[in-house]
């Protein structure tokens, strides 16, 4: 295991994180995972109020004792933006409580998403007077945000200078956030990177296609390097659901340095591919498109559609377009079939991409039984 100072925290972190969101029903299995987890060199627990019975289980697992002690790891938990200070101050004494711990090590505001959520933070008189009381009191040591939001609220957020560091979305295949890794890079922020198997592509579970092109490595362990060879990232988050599950992706945990050769081949394979499977349907996710009239995340419509014509990758595309209109601010925008062909978006594309029919198109092909957020199917 490798470790990395998590900006500006000062913080020593293991390059890979233990998510605990899938630590909903089983206190026992969830401290067998934690002990597997410390013994390979992992240091870094997160959890959230919002996940469940995830920060009771890694309270009673941090009682209970772990391969390490509680000051050689940085416990993390997350909390939702609130619009008051009185409320945040609650949230955060119920996390000290439900965790058993007189400190957190890292506080995140959890689901930084809106424009209002970032109203909220800026408030003089807001949420962040409670955090910045909790510091002084010594109950947390460091702050900072997740976010599924926009690219724009998420630089927004890094430049009010708030936060030491950041939970976000970036991944092999989505970079559309690589300005604001970059950003936080300048700031000194930490940056930790939100669930870069699952949502970066299910690549547990890779389809044949994706398999093929990213041979002799498999897509989890190259999504893995792309992300760990670029110093600006701190730490990857991964989230078994027993002990069992961590080998795999901890594998290539000692495999920091630049892209060799070889991998640098594999992307550019899987990039040449691309252009010839979508050829003029390609959509190279520039944003200029939105926003849609009908409020449809269009550029995230297309990348789904561009990864399932591209690598196979039907599967994880109606993984994710279920989850639109289904999962909130975390997921926002509407579904395909909501367009209405008044073409708002075909003069803004630059590639003249004919968007009302693709977005047609990716319906067809993802369109299912809406899926809930993990922690909300319990």
């Amino acid at each position: 295991m490798q470790y990395r100072r998590f900006g500006q925290t000062g913080l020593s972190l293991s390059v890979f994180s233990l998510g605990t969101m899938r630590y909903l029903a089983d206190p026992e299995m969830a401290y067998n995972t934690l002990v597997r987890a410390v013994e390979l060199g992992v240091n870094h627990l997160e959890t959230a109020q919002g996940y469940g019975n995830s920060e009771i289980y890694l309270g009673q697992a941090l009682q209970r004792g772990l391969p390490r002690s509680r000051e050689q790891l940085v416990v993390a938990t997350k909390i939702a933006p609130q619009p008051d200070a009185q409320s945040m101050q609650a949230a955060i004494q119920r996390s000290l409580e439900r965790l058993g711990v007189s400190y957190i090590d890292c506080l995140g505001i959890h689901g930084l998403n809106t424009w209002e959520h970032l109203q909220w933070i800026t408030d003089p008189q807001g949420c962040m007077v409670a955090v910045r009381a909790a510091i002084a009191a010594q109950q947390v040591r460091h702050v900072g945000f997740s976010t599924h939001g926009s690219l724009e609220l998420i630089l927004a957020a890094i430049q009010t200078h708030f936060f030491e560091f950041v939970n976000l979305h970036y991944t092999l295949l989505f970079q559309h956030n690589a300005p604001a890794v970059a950003l936080a890079a300048t700031k000194d922020m930490g940056v930790f990177i939100i669930s870069p198997a699952d949502k970066g592509g299910n690549l547990y579970t890779p389809p044949p296609t994706l398999a093929k092109l990213c041979a002799p490595l498999d897509p989890l362990h190259l999504n893995a390097r792309f992300l760990l060879s670029q110093p600006s990232i701190t730490t990857l988050s991964v989230g078994p659901a027993c002990p069992e599950e961590l080998d795999w992706p901890l594998a290539v945990a000692d495999q920091t340095e630049p892209l060799t050769q070889n991998e640098q081949v594999i992307l550019e394979r899987l990039a040449q591919h691309q252009v010839q499977a979508l050829g003029s349907d390609l959509c190279e996710q520039c944003y200029q498109c939105l926003p849609c009239p009908e409020d449809i995340h269009i550029p995230e419509v297309l990348r789904l559609r561009n990864l399932a014509v591209a690598y196979g990758m039907t599967e994880f595309g109606r993984y994710r377009y279920r989850m639109f209109e289904n999962a909130g601010h975390w997921f926002p925008g509407r579904k395909g079939n909501h367009c209405t062909d008044c073409g708002d978006c075909l003069p803004k594309c630059p590639v003249s991409l004919p968007i009302p029919d693709l977005l047609r198109d990716s319906h067809e092909r993802f369109q299912g039984a809406p899926r809930p957020r993990l922690w909300e199917s319990i």
